[in-house]
């Protein structure tokens, strides 16, 4: 991403005019820059190879944004900038007939450390009505900001009429301008704040879905369909004056898809089930795009570590309970006074539980070994739906030197018992002393 001159952007942006009519120039300083994204470009019917990708740049013309102070010093994008050899494919698009809300995370994404990831592809419309294609083309511009930034899908125009003298791109069989670009219209866009949302299990999410359109196009149906471990279903649908919840509790607000283009759709209650990727699908009286949201259902784990019997050696238990989903790790280490803990490896785990709300628990046990001076064992989970790793410690105080005492003493009562007995027996089967055995006195006469 980035311009030649190697920009602190990913895009080229322009200060040119502040933007002085339109939604955007009210109470705020709004100013109207170029975007410029370094893209692939995927041609048509083509397979994803190295073959049939080449290089292209979008240019978003004049696209208002908040104005906070780092647009000073930026010039227009300039078509005399592009690499004279072997050039990308330019596409100016006009965004006067769309509002493109998601422009700052674009405009600012390289400096905070993002990627900006740019797709173009052949559109083909997908409707009944009667349009004259040879007289224009459509693409569709795929644009996502890494790590969690909005996603946006653009439908673009262009016109094939060409003035007289007018040069011709070579494969796309379309006019070029005076500086050798593309020039296009954005005429429908759908975007995501959220292409990712992680949500805790009972909570209510909403899955965000915004879109607009040029003047000229009506709204025709919203629909929201879940894919989850390659099974698909309906959840929401709406169209004209008609909407059906498959879903129990999903909604979404009608009024807001006039007034403000949000198709977000709310979900209540989650459960485990509710998992997967949900699929927002605008249609309009021309056109149709989407967006991806992966939702990710949470339930954070609950640890008890306990002390089962103190001798002779004493148990631990280590309880986690009530997490979602199913992948937890389970560490235990034992640190004597003064010394650094030391990793235990020979703990054992019980099957897994699985509750009626769909969350999982499983105990950990351990034989511990205190020694002459004691020892502090901790049970250390890591999950998913957790920032830090949770613990639990427990004491495990040496054996107490009065109980040593009577071990000892008793070992020492029972040896004793064993020599009196030992000599008992001796004594039972030596022979008496005066005695001789089997002998008897002769009979007098």
């Amino acid at each position: 991403m980035g311009a030649a001159e190697g920009w602190c952007l990913l895009l080229s942006l322009a200060l040119s005019r502040a933007a002085e009519t339109g939604p955007w120039a009210a109470e705020r300083q709004w100013r109207a820059v170029d975007v410029v994204l370094d893209c692939l470009f995927v041609k048509e019917g083509a397979l994803a190879s190295t073959e049939n990708i080449g290089q292209a740049l979008l240019v978003l013309r004049q696209v208002p944004v908040l104005d906070d102070g780092s647009l000073e010093g930026f010039t227009d994008f300039q078509g005399d900038t592009v690499a004279k050899d072997n050039p990308p494919v330019t596409f100016e698009a006009s965004v006067d007939q769309i509002q493109l809300p998601q422009a700052e995370a674009l405009l600012h994404a390289d400096c905070n450390g993002k990627e900006v990831i740019c797709e173009i592809s052949h559109y083909f419309l997908q409707t009944s009505q009667e349009v004259t294609v040879e007289k224009a083309a459509w693409f569709i511009a795929n644009v996502q900001v890494s790590g969690g930034g909005p996603s946006v899908s653009m439908v673009l125009k262009t016109f094939r009429d060409a003035e007289n003298g007018a040069s011709w791109h070579p494969t796309l069989n379309l006019p070029l301008s005076p500086q050798g670009t593309v020039q296009t219209s954005v005429e429908f866009q759908v975007t995501t704040q959220t292409p990712s949302l992680n949500s805790q299990l009972g909570s209510s999410p909403s899955l965000h879905c915004g879109f607009s359109m040029a003047p000229g196009l009506a709204l025709t149906s919203v629909e929201w369909r879940l894919q989850h471990k390659g099974s698909g279903q309906l959840v929401y649908s709406w169209t004209t004056g008609q909407e059906q919840a498959k879903r129990e509790g999903a909604a979404l607000q009608p009024e807001q898809l006039h007034r403000a283009g949000d198709a977000s759709l709310t979900l209540p209650s989650l459960f485990p089930k509710d998992e997967g990727a949900y699929i927002c699908l605008i249609t309009t009286s021309l056109y149709q795009a989407q967006q991806i949201i992966q939702l990710n259902v949470q339930a954070s784990p609950k640890i008890g570590l306990h002390l089962l019997n103190k001798t002779p050696l004493p148990t631990l238990t280590c309880s986690i309970t009530g997490y979602y989903p199913l992948d937890v790790a389970v560490m235990w280490t034992r640190e004597e006074p003064g010394k650094a803990p030391v990793r235990v490896s020979d703990a054992s785990f019980s099957s897994l539980r699985q509750s009626a709300a769909g969350t999982y628990s499983i105990s950990s046990s351990l034989t511990g070994e205190p020694g002459s001076a004691g020892a502090t064992y901790t049970c250390q989970v890591t999950h998913s739906s957790l920032e830090e790793p949770l613990g639990a410690s427990i004491w495990v105080a040496p054996p107490e030197k009065g109980m040593a005492f009577g071990v000892l003493l008793a070992s020492s009562l029972f040896l004793l018992a064993l020599l009196v007995l030992g000599l008992q027996r001796w004594q039972a089967t030596s022979p008496r002393s005066g005695k001789i055995l089997g002998s008897c006195s002769p009979a007098s006469e």
